[in-house]
């Protein structure tokens, strides 16, 4: 661990010193949900290939870079993809992105993903801001030795979505006159997607989603005191629910429909969570 903290530290400054900005709000932008980043002002667009020791997103729907730039007037820097368990990253190297906000000064992460819906109130391109989640990914980024200067060795997950975020999301949501649900979010290994026979366990559980990512990114970033919002696009109806085969071509299909509704959200948000930074 005091490897990782290192790397952080080298990443990040390496990052700082290609921009004058200085974004106290980070967002890791999931599978087709990368056009926010693309709306970014005063922009500086960084491969993840350049980063010293940043993983290399090679999921489809994820062009793997790092955009620095301005939502209206606030600096914001936006991860455009992420990286996955599935990809053969270890969970270090999943959550490794988080450290490296974390020593740029990051206060609060935006997190997205598209993920299958459980909950039968959902239907295909339902936003739903996550209240908890349920890890299933038999992985944890904090095994191992606990480096004090990220965080404590046994951090509170009580509140790991915050509470105020998710206020703010739904307050946004309604002034856009969107409905926007809230849900209890599965995380497993992937990349094959669940069974029918898992989706019907994870209902009973109390899951209300379920996705490949999101959940080592968020204990990360808690660890190191990070305030959450994550947000998930249903992009299909999970297995057994609807009599149709799965595929990724769905997924991104559905990401391009909403993704007018998911960026208005974002840019609502945004100033929001600013401010209730200043308190």
């Amino acid at each position: 661990m005091p490897e990782q903290f290192d790397q952080g530290e080298s990443a990040a400054q390496f990052l700082l010193a290609h921009t004058p900005m200085r974004p106290t709000i980070a967002l890791v932008l999931g599978s087709g949900l990368g056009s926010f980043a693309d709306e970014l002002t005063d922009a500086v667009r960084i491969h993840y290939s350049q980063i010293p020791f940043f993983p290399r997103s090679t999921a489809i729907g994820h062009p793997g870079q790092m955009v620095v730039g301005k939502s209206g007037q606030i600096p914001v820097i936006a991860m455009q993809g992420r990286v996955h368990l599935y990809e053969g990253y270890s969970v270090k190297e999943v959550a490794f992105p988080m450290r490296v906000f974390g020593r740029m000064g990051i206060r609060s992460a935006i997190l997205t993903n598209a993920a299958g819906g459980i909950n039968l109130e959902y239907q295909q391109g339902a936003l739903v801001v996550i209240s908890d989640h349920i890890n299933l990914q038999g992985h944890n980024p904090l095994l191992g030795p606990n480096d004090d200067r990220f965080g404590p060795r046994f951090p509170d997950m009580t509140e790991a979505y915050c509470k105020s975020y998710r206020k703010i999301a739904q307050t946004a949501a309604s002034a856009l006159g969107k409905k926007l649900y809230e849900g209890v979010y599965a995380a497993l290994m992937g990349p094959s997607y669940e069974t029918p026979a898992e989706i019907r366990y994870l209902r009973v559980i109390g899951a209300d989603l379920v996705g490949m990512s999101t959940v080592p990114e968020v204990i990360a970033a808690r660890h190191m005191g990070i305030k959450v919002l994550a947000i998930s696009c249903v992009t299909n109806m999970a297995a057994g629910i609807l009599d149709q085969i799965l595929s990724h071509e769905e997924v991104l299909a559905t990401t391009e429909r909403v993704k007018g509704d998911f960026i208005a959200l974002l840019r609502a948000v945004l100033p929001e969570i600013t401010a209730s930074q200043d308190h």
